[in-house]
């Protein structure tokens, strides 16, 4: 089992915890947030507030845009194909602003440079763990965080 395999797991058993503990609203203490560097292109992953993963990404390339902000998911695929891009395949996406989402690429060699239409691009691994921590936390909990 992987690591964020193993990291998922705990926070699943530590939010059920909570809510049979306190209610609800113990659970809502537990967050996440994925805080992406369009400078460095990475994403940290900060679990109730410590750093747990970091991740190269691959942002907007040239003549295109990430946007900036706080951001809360808004849906989640397991796989999505961009109805903009021809058809191309999105696995794993949680999607946070409009059209633009962070997903899973095959253009591996091309993470930690700026090579998307504006997206957050990982590698599949990574993003199949982002994915399901966002399922274990809850979109509620969760926050993505893109500063230049």
């Amino acid at each position: 089992m992987t690591i964020a395999a193993r990291l998922i797991n705990i926070a699943a058993a530590t939010l059920a915890g909570a809510v049979l503990l306190g209610g609800v609203g113990a659970a809502h203490a537990s967050n996440l947030v994925a805080r992406i560097s369009i400078s460095t292109q990475t994403m940290e992953i900060l679990v109730n507030g410590r750093s747990t993963f970091e991740w190269k990404v691959s942002t907007a390339g040239k003549g295109y845009v990430t946007p900036t902000g706080s951001f809360k998911p808004t849906r989640m695929h397991k796989m999505w194909y961009s109805r903009k891009y021809d058809n191309a395949p999105m696995p794993h996406s949680v999607f946070f602003h409009g059209g633009y989402a962070v997903h899973a690429t095959d253009a591996i060699k091309r993470l930690g440079r700026p090579a998307s239409h504006g997206c957050i691009r990982l590698h599949p691994d990574n993003a199949s763990d982002f994915y399901r921590l966002v399922e274990t936390f809850g979109p509620g909990n969760t926050r993505i965080d893109i500063v230049r």
